[in-house]
């Protein structure tokens, strides 16, 4: 791919300079916006002007002098033109109401990293736009963040900065990780103790779980349901779905330390289970029972009301019915995560409770339970025009129509499930989990798994060379995961998410050649101009020389992985 010039993030498909001066923006510049625009004129009013001190007033279709903002039909959904051309101003035009929305992400990094700041450095300054005309779209629909507020709880404030964040890189997608063994951390009205006792835990392990150090310290935290309806709100006037993710039948001791009737009491004395302290693989999985599915009805019931299909709003495209090979971006807010990994099936194996339960639905053994409970919901949610997603161990014991899957244990789950006739995430743990460390020095923070540098993730493919054209279709696009074990606080969950995320960024949205041949050191010289827009959002990134003095965590015990993780 040659060299894009003027250093954009994720790069365009095509840059092409119209004149060699620019177009001056001052504090008097008008904006123009037509019929559909509106996320995208709100967003340049409250964002952009107040970083430069620009009021935008009032301007008309026909200004020349000015910003217009415009849907085009011949352009796909998400595609966009922006034009800056000699006497006519700048224009962005866009196939959906998203596509406009990203034409101003790109409008904002040609105006230098100070329209990256909350207010203006430099008041009543001349902000040039270079002439250019740029281009561009999407390879994939789903470019997506995955955050886990459950393990170290993330205020709302930081979830709304994220969500700017992934904006800022045309990410759309936001998997929010809300309960697991650690913490639940949405309320459910009709179930108070989830928040009063599963938000809660007494303390916390320190780094890796062989670690010996704990931090003692309660931790914990919930989102109001205000809360909620906020972020969602929030994230579609930025075109960005919120996917939320209910743990079950594992990951789900919180839940159970909160309603021990969800548990195997049959099996272990589930009223002394507290709130997970550490991390790792729990025993502790729901049980299946009548009362357990009816209980998560209840909180799916809830959760679709805070978490509504047509979240996207304004920019909402036609939605794809839930058994449609091929989703529209607006159906991702369709979608509910169960999650569905990591169960093991010990308590099920000495349960009489659950082994009646595999004699009475004539099953063949603990995982084609699982199966038949994930089945359960899979088909509950396609009642109520909604699409499960679960990561790959869904897979096991076959997956209901419609149904989609996050390939997380590498490649395998996804082409699996490709080839089934499955919607496909790939989010594979050995390449694009950034808990994982970014270097193998002594100085890295708390090392866990893998080393994956800015480049392996620039290099990472989402579609699997062996499927067919019409399996890789299947694939919806790609995401990376931000897990919170050892990351519990805003500085440190920015070390491990940045910069790698402006990289996988640039997979998901631009059209790149093959790994070996994508232009690494091209993208280094775009990220020196990127990590100045980093430092004026106050991203506290991984430099590339290492970390500094105060991001290395000396002592605290991680779990790396040595070797070249597998490819497949």
């Amino acid at each position: 791919m040659p060299p894009v010039e003027p250093a954009l993030v994720p790069a365009p498909r095509t840059v092409e300079e119209a004149a060699p001066d620019g177009f001056p923006l001052t504090p008097d510049t008008p904006l123009w916006a037509g019929p559909g625009t509106g996320t995208t004129e709100r967003w340049l009013r409250s964002t952009l002007g107040p970083a430069l001190g620009l009021r935008f007033p009032p301007g008309t279709e026909d200004t020349r002098d000015g910003l217009r903002l415009r849907l085009d039909d011949t352009l796909a959904p998400e595609a966009y033109r922006l034009a800056v051309l000699p006497g006519r101003g700048v224009e962005i035009a866009g196939g959906g109401p998203a596509g406009v929305f990203w034409g101003a992400q790109t409008l904002r990094q040609l105006l230098g990293p100070d329209a990256f700041r909350k207010a203006p450095v430099r008041p009543g300054a001349t902000r040039t736009v270079p002439h250019r005309i740029v281009e561009d779209e999407p390879r994939f629909r789903w470019r997506g963040l995955m955050l886990d507020v459950a393990r170290h709880f993330m205020p709302k404030e930081g979830v709304l900065r994220y969500l700017d964040l992934m904006a800022a890189h045309k990410l759309n997608v936001l998997h929010f990780h809300l309960t697991d063994d650690q913490g639940w951390r949405i309320e459910i009205e009709r179930y108070p103790r989830l928040t009063e006792t599963g938000s809660w835990r007494a303390r916390t392990k320190l780094g890796h779980r062989a670690s010996p150090l704990w931090n003692d310290t309660p931790h914990g935290g919930h989102y109001t349901q205000d809360d909620i309806r906020e972020i969602v709100a929030y994230a579609a006037e930025r075109h960005i779905a919120v996917v939320p993710e209910i743990d079950v039948p594992g990951h789900s001791q919180a839940a159970i330390a909160a309603y021990p009737e969800l548990g195997n009491t049959d099996v272990v004395d589930t009223s002394s289970l507290t709130v997970w302290d550490t991390w790792g693989i729990n025993p502790n999985v729901l049980a299946p029972t009548d009362t357990t599915l009816r209980f998560y009805e209840g909180v799916l019931e809830e959760v679709l009301e805070l978490f509504p299909a047509d979240a996207t709003g304004p920019s909402a495209f036609a939605s794809s019915p839930p058994s449609s090979p091929s989703p529209s971006f607006s159906s991702f807010s369709s979608f509910v995560h169960i999650g569905g990994d990591e169960c093991p099936k010990d308590q099920w194996r000495a349960s009489d409770v659950a082994q009646k339960r595999i004699a009475d639905l004539g099953l063949a053994d603990e995982d084609a339970l699982q199966s038949w409970f994930i089945g359960h919901f899979a088909g509950w949610l396609a009642e109520r025009g909604r699409r499960l997603i679960g990561w790959d161990e869904i897979l096991q014991g076959g997956l209901a129509p419609g149904a989609a899957v996050s390939s997380w244990r590498g490649y395998a789950g996804g082409v699996a499930a490709a080839r089934a006739g499955h919607d496909v995430v790939m989010c594979p743990e050995q390449h694009v989990y950034l808990d994982h460390r970014q270097d193998a020095g002594p100085e890295e923070p708390v090392p866990i798994g893998y080393v994956r540098t800015l480049e392996d993730v620039y290099r990472f493919e989402p579609v699997p060379a062996e499927l067919t054209p019409e399996d890789a279709g299947r694939v919806l696009g790609t995401q990376a995961n931000a897990w919170s074990e050892v990351t519990e606080n805003q500085a440190r969950v920015d070390y491990q998410v940045f910069p790698r995320l402006a990289a996988l960024a640039e997979v998901a949205w631009s059209a790149l050649p093959a790994p070996a041949e994508r232009d690494f050191a091209g993208f280094e010289r775009r990220m020196a101009a990127h990590y100045r827009r980093l430092d004026a959002l106050g991203v506290a990134y991984r430099p590339p020389a290492g970390p500094l003095p105060w991001q290395r965590r000396p002592g605290v015990l991680g779990r790396p992985i040595d070797g070249a993780p597998p490819q497949r």
